[in-house]
């Protein structure tokens, strides 16, 4: 398994643990800011986000929008 499939499963496993709360996306891409490298997150928003859940997916994306805008 590489690097990025190792998060792309991981991502998708946090998505899911936090598909309860009130906001999913949300959750999950606060999750990711707080608490992921910043390599990972390097590495996951240049990825093609194959293999994501819709919602990690969502999530990244708006990673990607705010990383973009700052």
């Amino acid at each position: 398994m590489t690097s990025l499939e190792r998060l792309v499963h991981m991502l998708n496993q946090i998505a899911t643990n936090l598909a309860t709360d009130p906001d999913p996306v949300t959750a999950t891409a606060e999750h990711i800011h707080l608490f992921w490298d910043p390599r990972m997150k390097q590495m996951i928003l240049e990825s093609n986000r194959e293999g994501l859940s819709p919602v990690a997916a969502t999530a990244v994306q708006r990673l990607a929008q705010a990383h973009a805008a700052a």
